[in-house]
């Protein structure tokens, strides 16, 4: 069940890039995901007028517990543990491992089923169930799939988005004892089925996530499409809730405002097949439910975020919106990122993460087109938040000697009028030369570029000489 898992992010941002442009099958299944989900949101929007006003409150929301975070935070503590829950708290990564590992030992847990969760994988909680040797099922679907391929998730909504339909069947072939019958997808879920209801009913442990963590009730929400939250929380006799700080909400009339802006942002629905408020383990006269609840409250690098220019960025709830817009994600998917987090959002959090000279090139590789913050449901300013990262990679020296050579030459340039206009004269007439058809496919010194598109035939005249001839026409 468990294939061992790939570590595909050795390489170089652009080596993994390249690689990505250089698949074609990986292109499809892209657009194949994205441009559906771009389509269903943009209905989604269409038929909820109020979506700005509900914005505006999300993000009023977001901002409120931001502030307030350490007064929610001791409320959502007091009322968990009033209704049975035992809550934990974890600084870092390393924390929150050994913390879930130690509850599952101590169990004496052999089979650990888990719902789809992006904190787990933030925490490296797969290979820290693993190294303790106990066997963990992913029973999401997507997350199921790539469980047997040994990958890593690629999105934060549809982790397998990179496998086509026909890549699926060949796991399903290997990885299922019997194979599917057949390889159309009603066949292969109930194949999936099959295999993991098995797993449901004798897991010693289940672990989630949390959409939502609602303060005054001290309730866990979970937000799913097919019910395996449900069936990974309720038959083990322990649930584990993993969940970073910045999930917080005051109560659960905010969390269902932020859920009319999640669910459509995500998927283009008006509200998921299962939306499920955990609040403390079984109680007598309760017909099922674990017998204990474990909350492991996880900073990570959050409260970090609350002190400096990145702090917007702990509004995100997670609807993957910016990825599916983005002109980058969309030709590269979400393993050539490299972290945890893909697309706009993970070059903002993977250098809070994993630091800024390991991921330097996330924040350099975005075209700062703003279309993730244009259908960001809370409002994040993402585009602003990587030029600050652009910014303090600049301070730190981090760039390489050649773009910082080259930045500064242009900036010889920019601040010498004349100079400028000499070399735009001369540059012009250069770069019309490479022009084919009204595109340059080929230029040096511009491989980076022009190995993957084209970059427009320049006008015959500068800007600067257009309006100084319209202008003129004019008087």
């Amino acid at each position: 069940m468990n294939a061992p898992f790939k570590a595909p992010f050795k390489a170089p941002f652009k080596a993994r890039a390249a690689a990505a442009l250089a698949d074609p099958v990986l292109k499809t299944a892209i657009d194949r995901t994205t441009g559906n989900a771009e389509r269903k949101r943009a209905a989604a929007l269409a038929a909820f007028p109020e979506f700005e006003a509900a914005r505006a409150r999300g993000q009023a929301i977001k901002d409120h517990v931001i502030a307030h975070l350490g007064h929610y935070l001791e409320m959502f503590e007091r009322n968990a543990t009033a209704r049975g829950a035992q809550v934990h708290w974890a600084g870092d990564d390393a924390e929150a491992r050994a913390i879930v590992t130690r509850i599952c030992l101590a169990a004496d847990a052999r089979l650990v089923t888990r719902a789809k969760s992006m904190l787990g994988e933030e925490i490296g909680l797969p290979h820290a169930l693993a190294d303790a040797g106990i066997e963990r099922v992913e029973t999401d679907l997507a997350e199921h799939i790539i469980q047997l391929a040994g990958e890593a998730p690629s999105h934060i909504i549809w982790p397998a988005m990179h496998r086509t339909r026909e890549q699926v069947a060949e796991l399903f072939k290997t990885g299922h004892q019997p194979p599917p019958a057949a390889e159309d997808p009603a066949t292969m879920v109930q194949s999936a089925r099959r295999v993991l209801r098995e797993k449901f009913l004798s897991a010693d442990i289940g672990i989630s996530g949390a959409n939502f963590l609602v303060a005054d009730t001290g309730a866990t929400c979970t937000v799913t499409n097919e019910g395996n939250a449900e069936l990974t929380t309720t038959p083990p006799r322990i649930h584990i809730v993993t969940a970073g700080i910045e999930k917080l909400v005051p109560s659960t009339a905010h969390a269902l405002a932020l859920l009319r802006l999640l669910v459509r942002s995500a998927t283009g629905g008006e509200m998921t097949q299962y939306t499920t408020f955990h609040a403390g383990p079984k109680r007598p006269g309760d017909a099922d439910g674990p017998e204990e609840m474990h909350i492991v409250l996880v900073d990570n690098g959050r409260t970090k975020m609350l002190a400096d220019e990145f702090r917007e960025m702990l509004r995100c709830i997670r609807c993957g919106a910016c990825m599916n817009h983005c002109v980058v994600y969309r030709q590269i998917g979400g393993h050539a990122y490299g972290g945890t987090y893909p697309g706009p959002m993970g070059s903002v959090l993977t250098p809070v993460l994993d630091g800024l000279a390991a991921s330097r090139d996330l924040p350099n590789a975005c075209t700062m087109n703003g279309r993730c913050a244009e259908v960001c449901p809370v409002g994040i300013p993402i585009p602003t938040l990587l030029r600050a990262w652009r910014r303090r990679s600049w301070r730190e020296g981090l760039e390489p000697g050649p773009v910082r050579a080259g930045i500064g030459l242009w900036a010889q340039l920019a601040r010498r009028p004349r100079l400028y206009r000499l070399a735009t004269r001369i540059g012009l007439p250069a770069l019309r030369l490479f022009g084919k058809g009204g595109w340059i496919s080929r230029l040096p010194l511009a491989g980076g570029w022009t190995d993957h598109r084209d970059l427009p035939r320049p006008a015959a005249r500068s800007f600067m000489d257009q309006y100084r001839a319209q202008q003129k026409a004019r008087k």
